[in-house]
This record gives C-alpha cells, sequence and structure tokens, in this order.
C-alpha cells in the first residue's frame, strides 16, 4: 500500500486575483480538485494517498483556515465560490472534476450554481449548504472540537484512521489551526447556519452536470434528509448511503467510498 511517506506533496502559493491560496498537491493524470471541511483540511488520508495513483489532487487551503490568511472581503460562501471560480479559469483548471466534504461540498454546490462550467463532474460527501427537512445540522460552536469530531463518526473506536489523525492529544499548532477554522466558518456560515436558503433553487443551472452525493446513513452532522434535499435540486445526481457509517464515509467506509467515487469517475472510459 502506498504511504504518506513515499508520496510527493507539495505546497505552493497560487495567485486567485488578488489573493494568494495555499494549494497541497500530490498525485499524476487528469486533477481532482478537493474542497476540505469546516474544520481544515486534516489530510493526507488514506483514500488521498490511493488515489493519487491515477489522480492529480488539488487541495487549496480555504482563507482564513490556518494557512492562506484570512480576507476580510469574503464575507459569504458566494464570496468564497467566486474566489474559487477565479482560481480555476485563472490557472485555466476548468472544467475540473471536484470533490467536497461538508462545508467544502456547499462551497462546491455555490461554485456551481454561479457557474456549471467549472465542473466535469461533482462529488459532494455529506455536504451542509440545504437545510435538512428533518433534524438539524449539529451545531459546532455548542460543542469543543474534540465532542465535534467524535460526534462525526459512528463508532469512534473501531476507526483507526480517525483515530490516528484526531485521538492523539493535540498540539499547539493543530489546536490553533482547529479554532482558526472555527472562526473563519461562523464569519461565513453562521445566519443562517450552515445553509443557503437559495441554494436549491440555483442548483437548477447545474442540472446537467454528473453528480455524486455521498452520505453515511448514521450522520450525526448533516441529517441523511438533507441528501433527499440535494437529490430534489439535483434530480440527476446518483445517491449513495452507506450503511454503518457516519459523517465520514472517506474514513469510516473506506473501500465502499473508494470504490463509490473510482466508479464515478471512471464512467464513460473506454
Amino acid at each position: 500500500m502506498t504511504s504518506s511517506s513515499t508520496l510527493q506533496w507539495t505546497r505552493r502559493e497560487v495567485k486567485a486575483g488578488d489573493v494568494l491560496l495555499e494549494v497541497l498537491t500530490a498525485g499524476e493524470g487528469p486533477p481532482l480538485l478537493v474542497l476540505h471541511e469546516e474544520l481544515g483540511s486534516p489530510g493526507p488520508l488514506q483514500w488521498q494517498i490511493n488515489m493519487a495513483r491515477q489522480r492529480t489532487l488539488l487541495i487549496p487551503q480555504h482563507p482564513g483556515f490556518s494557512r492562506t490568511p484570512r480576507q476580510e472581503w469574503i464575507a459569504s460562501l458566494r464570496d468564497l465560490a467566486c474566489l474559487y471560480g477565479i482560481y480555476l479559469r485563472g490557472q485555466r483548471l476548468h472544467p475540473i472534476d471536484v470533490i467536497g466534504f461538508s462545508f467544502g461540498g456547499w462551497l462546491a454546490a455555490e461554485m456551481i450554481a454561479n457557474d456549471p462550467s467549472l465542473f466535469s463532474s461533482m462529488t459532494l460527501v455529506g455536504p451542509v449548504g440545504i437545510k435538512p427537512p428533518s433534524g438539524e445540522i449539529l451545531d459546532l460552536f455548542m460543542l469543543t472540537t474534540d465532542a465535534y469530531l467524535r460526534a462525526s463518526v459512528r463508532d469512534v473506536g473501531a476507526t483507526v484512521e480517525f483515530n490516528t489523525l484526531y485521538g492523539a492529544e493535540q498540539t499547539p499548532e493543530l489546536f490553533e489551526a482547529f479554532e482558526d477554522a472555527r472562526a473563519e466558518t461562523a464569519r461565513l456560515a453562521w445566519r443562517p447556519y450552515m445553509y443557503n436558503p437559495s441554494l436549491p433553487h440555483l442548483l437548477q443551472a447545474a442540472a446537467k452536470v454528473p453528480t455524486l452525493l455521498l452520505w453515511g446513513a448514521d450522520d450525526a452532522v448533516v441529517p441523511v434528509s438533507a441528501a433527499t434535499a440535494y437529490q430534489a435540486a439535483l434530480p440527476h445526481a446518483t445517491l449513495k448511503i452507506f450503511a454503518n457509517c457516519g459523517h465520514r464515509p472517506e474514513i469510516e467506509q473506506r473501500a465502499a467510498f473508494e470504490t463509490a467515487l473510482n466508479t464515478f469517475l471512471k464512467r464513460g472510459e473506454a
């Protein structure tokens, strides 16, 4: 199995308008844009290491999430989505396949609602962004970071990769990164909390873009009812729900997650 030590990861600053984005890259092959969650980019994750055998991963660090400096003019997810549109066009990367996780899934959805030509395909993993028809999105700011992380998996004790990444005692650097991420998430997604009432209507623009929705059946962060709301907004999307899984199928059900993602990304290939 390929390990993170044998895979070359590169951090570089890329100009997006007047913003310098830090972008983590690895792998070879067609590019895959990876948009990280509300607590930042924890990687490298094993699914990323495996995917880098066939894809060049591009993982930008959102402004204000520790590595890319906060931009005061970015005051909403829509603003951030427009910035990433500038990034993709400026680097001549569009149309590109994208995968977004939770907050990053919402970001991808806002981007495609603004400009469907940005993506050749879109994969959303437990995305916030649409108000669940039943249940509530878990409040990041009513819990400690540790409690929020533990709530994001169905069985903490059985999830080895999760414990490797998050189970150890937090270093001062990791604690600071989490707090930066929480603060920026609050700036961009506080009211209404973690959704945009207009998004389901605006996603009509993306109806023809191949879309895959991936969800844990036991997701305690974003209720699985939100999956049906996303599918109503994107009626041609494929929905895959993983049994015995919380908010992180890429960790909790990695083999099934990788199979679903690879099958989707390779659709239409000879």
